[in-house]
């Protein structure tokens, strides 16, 4: 009975737990990153974004890459979402690398975005060793881009 009982206890107290983590985290735990860029434009409230994060280790075909998902970007998805491209072992601001896990010398975070708040991120990695072909690794990355972002952003 006593196990009833302190089953029903903690089983009445979850949902006032969870809504006061899910409280904190509005009012508190929105990283800064996504604050400033909501703050930035009102539109930003709903634009998904794409992140190329890159570190300076030696990366012999970082700079295609990113520059073919630039280039990407521009061509299919400039009025979309938002890109940023940032140097994430010289972030001491906003702690990109524990948020996202990174650890490649490469890697590009889709961030779903909607009325504020993100909604989960995907990473991509590995694009330096696709840079061969143009037309694959456009299709490759713009399919990865569809299927967790959306078309319509």
């Amino acid at each position: 009975m006593k196990k009833f009982i302190l089953a029903a206890t903690l089983i009445g107290l979850a949902p006032a737990v969870f809504a006061q983590n899910f409280q904190n985290e509005d009012n508190f735990g929105q990283p800064q990153a996504l604050q400033e860029y909501f703050d930035a434009n009102p539109n930003n409230m709903n634009k998904s974004i794409i992140y190329i994060f890159y570190n300076n280790n030696d990366c012999y075909g970082c700079p295609q890459a990113m520059s073919m998902v630039e280039n990407l970007y521009q061509r299919r998805y400039v009025d979309t979402y938002s890109l940023f491209m940032i140097d994430y072992q010289n972030d001491q601001e906003y702690d990109f690398i524990t948020q996202y896990q990174l650890s490649q010398p490469l890697e590009v975070v889709l961030v779903r975005i909607q009325d504020g708040a993100a909604f989960g991120y995907e990473k991509i990695e590995n694009l330096q060793n696709m840079t061969s072909d143009t037309v694959s690794f456009d299709d490759y990355v713009s399919e990865r881009i569809n299927n967790f972002l959306g078309n319509n952003g």
